[in-house]
């Protein structure tokens, strides 16, 4: 087993009809961009009525037909905020949860203890989030908020903290493949190989996810001497 080889995202999600939502944080090979993209896919009629829409520089998970909507509780949320010069990604509403609790002093893994998985049983869907540190050497953490078991009954709370390096990310997702219950992603986040150019990172990532299931898709460069941003985004509904 090769447990340090850098997969292409291809290798790691191509065939698999539902990884769920997910989020990629690293680095560009060129060492020079900051990297972050999330995507989301769905199931239901009501998760696949969904667009991502970007406002000022956060991204949010809107409806796109609101007289369709059933339960906006797990599917309309802030996706990407930033706080100071930190950018949080997550896939669901603790991205609001992590921003705050940074204003007020909690470090990321802080302000996630405020918060578990989803209360969607059978499911149980993990909460997934990422923090880019831009105000100093770059570098970036993960979580993923898990069940402990299959009632329910506690959360286990994982925190990653990475070094970057150039042409390397890591991703994690919200779930194995598909199922009944969908089984919950499993151990450290997978590594994954970024590309200078972020148009062929958008490409691959969108052509390699499911072509029924995928809804939206979104991907961020930030030049990591000026800080100025590079995104595309992506939405199946149009």
């Amino acid at each position: 087993m090769e447990i340090y080889k850098i997969n292409t995202i291809e290798e790691l999600i191509k065939g698999n009809s539902y990884v769920g939502r997910g989020i990629i944080t690293g680095l560009s090979e060129d060492g020079k961009s900051a990297v972050a993209a999330y995507f989301i896919m769905g199931r239901s009629a009501n998760s696949r009525n969904r667009i991502f829409e970007e406002e000022k520089g956060e991204v949010y998970t809107k409806p796109f037909d609101a007289s369709k909507v059933e339960d906006p509780s797990l599917i309309i949320y802030a996706a990407i905020r930033s706080c100071n010069k930190d950018l949080v990604v997550t896939n669901g509403d603790q991205t609001d949860t992590i921003v705050e609790g940074m204003k007020i002093g909690m470090t990321f893994s802080q302000a996630l203890k405020q918060r578990c998985f989803e209360p969607d049983a059978p499911n149980l869907t993990p909460r997934i989030s990422s923090i880019l540190h831009l105000d100093r050497k770059y570098s970036y953490e993960m979580s993923i908020l898990k069940s402990r078991d299959s009632e329910g009954t506690g959360c286990n709370r994982y925190t990653f903290d990475f070094e970057p390096k150039a042409g390397l990310g890591h991703f994690i997702h919200t779930y194995v493949c598909d199922g009944n219950p969908i089984p919950t992603f499993q151990g450290e986040p997978e590594r994954v190989f970024i590309p200078n150019d972020i148009d062929k990172f958008t490409k691959d990532i969108w052509n390699n996810l499911d072509e029924n299931n995928k809804i939206s898709l979104y991907v961020r460069y930030i030049d990591l001497e000026t800080l100025k941003t590079t995104n595309r985004l992506i939405n199946k509904n149009k």
